[in-house]
């Protein structure tokens, strides 16, 4: 796919646009049929609109004529946007559509009056420029709203190549923001990427067969196909440069387009044009600069001070300054010295500003300087679905949600630091904490760090997982739990940070990885850890004993069914009379209520069995839910007719024993894709081998679940080995059943 045959597809429709308004009968003189938006740029992909406009002078009438104009193209079975418009019509829509009014910027001539064409496109771009300075704001606005709800194209797991930040309607709106005169971008590098985007996009219809501007992830390997690269990787890093530069033009025209408007009139009392603000820097018209007495090759901080000023202050650190520095600056020493390692955690610790501030580092290579590193985790996508971002952008959020949490923890320069390298050894075979742990304590040791502190480092990416799965995948109660995290950190400096690390990496990533259930659960585990390593007893009343409702006293062939609300869902409570797969049906009883399990506790207590689980909902009827439990343990409802088998996955679950994970019972591990009935499914093949379920633990992080179980014999402790096996098994095939296809 290239411009030639964007050009070939433009002329086509040209051509047939040009035949139904000759065929049409119209007017020779005051009126004219114009191409705007895309086929106005003569932008058409495969599956594009039609955009068109049949602009008339006021004083000609519309006739029959009119409506002509399109038969041919519908019969053609081209899609069409059209409208019929006088020129004041046109301005008036524009004037109180901005849609509109960027959209006919791009007007373009196809056929009748070509003076009544310049005339609208000069009264269009007059009016654009005389409102400008008005509408910009309200312009601002709707990309902003566009990048929240799309997400960046460089970054995003599924991008918009038209709607998500740095993609094509960011490009058009740049040519409008040109077009305003009150700023200017690079023409050539814009219309280089802008066209090299449009090639990705006539692609992904070819590959697709449809209009889409998405791209999943499946069709990367395809685009790269007919690009005429070598796989997808390649054709996912091309794509999403393209997009960088793009977005990197666009926040410095806005930025630059805002400081206009900020401006003091001519008249008026303009401020200096450089005010100095650090050794060797300045700021002018709301950028940090060299200031006229700077010396890059004597000062080999400069670079890093630069950075850290303008992210600090949420200033755009100018591209020819950092071009200039890079080009200039004497190289850092190793190790570097205290200062420059200072300059560095400032910068990471910055907040929102560092975002533009590191992106302009690395579109002129000073990255490359400061940490040749970055390279490996540079544009790489994640493996996982649950992440918004690419590697390297992950790791600049995490900096920014790290930064609002320094004040809990002794060494915030460490946090910080650890928050930058955490994910760096992603994109190898080996696992990426262990990977990533030796790289880290590398650039520690070379940004200043001493032993100790780079050792430090080294622990924080080695184990930045080990906080959200222990408490999301282990039983809080077991001692097991928290002498495994003990065992793994060394005191309670290290496990502060841990924690602060935990919060933020999770916050970076999804809103689904940080939500109040895990946050409850980490922080829990965080208490119960800081508790074992300072050797102290845990405040409170660990006991788990409840209250045994006195319907279920008086007969234990009865169920009683609690719910409470809690902040963020609720608990409900379910108590009978104790014997193997009570467990399983208190949770088909949920799932057939499709209430969603976020954990569950189980145990018996006096010869009752007691299970607790927290759920999403809220405003839950109990009665209804006893009712529909007591009809399951009755029989007269069997939760395997509803819970109905579901389409085949392309990841088979799997089933692993872990042996280690508790002294007081087996632990069971479950991955598989989510779905209703689940925990149901596990229990019951449990229950059908008489295995007790003493607790699960749920965790379900989008697509995917995965749950733990403490199982027993029952009435007794841990399964053998023979006994483990087996019940792997047993929930093996249980599972295969339900995700086999009909």
């Amino acid at each position: 796919m290239t411009a030639a045959e964007r050009a070939e597809r433009t002329r086509a429709a040209d051509e047939l646009c040009r035949e139904a308004f000759a065929g049409a009968g119209c007017p020779e003189a005051g009126v004219a049929l114009v191409a705007v938006g895309g086929y106005g740029r003569q932008e058409l992909a495969p599956f594009s609109d039609l955009d068109v406009v049949l602009v008339h002078d006021a004083t000609v009438e519309v006739g029959e004529w009119a409506g002509k104009i399109w038969y041919p193209l519908w019969d053609s079975g081209a899609t069409i946007d059209h409208s019929v418009r006088t020129v004041d019509e046109v301005l008036a829509q524009a004037a109180s559509d901005l849609r509109v009014a960027t959209g006919m910027l791009d007007v373009r001539h196809l056929a009748g009056d070509p003076n009544l064409t310049l005339r609208l496109r000069t009264a269009v771009l007059t009016q654009w420029r005389r409102e400008a300075r008005i509408r910009l704001g309200e312009l601002r606005e709707l990309v902003s709203e566009r990048g929240r709800m799309t997400g960046e194209l460089a970054h995003a797991s599924v991008p918009d190549l038209k709607e998500s930040v740095g993609g094509l309607r960011d490009a058009t709106v740049l040519k409008a923001l040109v077009a305003s005169w009150l700023v200017d971008v690079p023409h050539a590098d814009l219309e280089r990427c802008r066209r090299a985007l449009l090639d990705v996009r006539d692609a992904l219809h070819a590959v697709a067969g449809r209009a889409t501007d998405r791209v999943a992830p499946e069709f990367w390997g395809d685009i790269a196909a007919v690009l005429g690269l070598p796989d997808g990787d390649a054709a996912q890093v091309r794509t999403r440069t393209l997009a960088r530069r793009v977005t990197h033009l666009s926040r410095l025209a806005w930025r630059r387009a805002e400081a206009v408007q900020r401006r003091p009139s001519p008249t008026g009392q303009r401020r200096p044009r450089l005010e100095a603000i650090a050794p060797g820097l300045a700021i002018s018209y709301e950028e940090v600069v060299l200031d006229r007495g700077a010396k890059p090759a004597g000062d080999p901080l400069l670079l890093l001070r630069a950075a850290a000023e303008a992210a600090e202050r949420d200033l755009v650190l100018a591209p020819t300054t950092a071009a200039r520095l890079v080009r200039e600056s004497a190289p850092l020493p190793d190790p570097w010295p205290s200062g420059a390692r200072d300059l560095f955690v400032r910068l990471l610790a910055a907040g929102p500003g560092l975002i533009g501030v590191w992106e302009t580092l690395d579109e002129t290579g000073a990255l490359e300087l400061i940490l040749p590193e970055w390279e490996r985790v540079r544009l790489l996508p994640h493996a996982s679905a649950v992440h918004r971002f690419t590697v390297d952008r992950h790791l600049v959020e995490t900096c920014i949600e790290a930064s609002s949490l320094i004040r809990r923890v002794g060494r915030p320069d460490v946090l910080m630091v650890a928050a930058l390298l955490h994910d760096i050894g992603k994109g190898q075979l080996t696992e990426h904490c262990v990977a990533g742990a030796p790289i880290a304590r590398e650039i520690a040791e070379r940004i200043g760090f001493d032993a100790r502190e780079a050792e430090l480092i080294f622990a924080l990416v080695r184990w930045h997982l080990l906080l959200p799965e222990t408490a999301t995948t282990r039983d809080p109660d077991d001692p097991a739990t928290t002498e495994l995290v003990a065992a793994k950190v060394n005191d309670r400096e290290e496990l502060e940070l841990l924690a602060a690390l935990t919060e933020a990496d999770a916050r970076a990533t999804s809103e689904k990885a940080w939500t109040r259930w895990r946050a409850s659960l980490v922080h829990n585990l965080v208490r119960r850890s800081a508790a074992a390593l300072a050797d102290e007893p845990l405040p409170g009343n660990q006991g788990t004993d409840i209250e045994i409702p006195a319907r279920v006293l008086a007969d234990p062939h009865q169920v009683s069914v609690i719910a409470t609300e809690s902040a963020d869902g609720s608990r409900v409570q379910v108590v009978a009379g104790d014997r193997i797969g009570l467990l399983a049906d208190a949770a088909a009883m949920l799932a057939l209520q499709k209430v969603s399990v976020r954990a569950a506790h189980a145990w018996t207590q006096d010869g009752f069995g007691v299970s607790l689980w927290d759920v999403a909902e809220i405003g839950l009827d109990d009665v209804l839910l006893r009712q529909r439990l007591a009809a399951i343990v009755d029989g007269r409802l069997d939760p395997n007719e509803k819970l109905r088998r579901v389409k085949p996955v392309k990841l088979e679950p799997t089933v692993a024993v872990r042996p280690d994970a508790s002294s007081r019972a087996t632990v069971i591990e479950v991955r598989s894709a989510d779905r209703p009935g689940l925990i149901y499914t596990v229990c019951s093949a449990l229950a059908g081998i008489d295995v007790s379920v003493r607790s699960a633990h749920i965790s379900t992080l989008g697509p995917q679940a995965v749950d733990v179980f403490y199982v027993q014999e029952a009435f007794a402790g841990a399964l053998s080995e023979e006994r483990a096996s087996s019940a792997a098994h047993a929930v093996r095939q249980a599972l295969a059943d339900i995700f086999a296809p009909e």
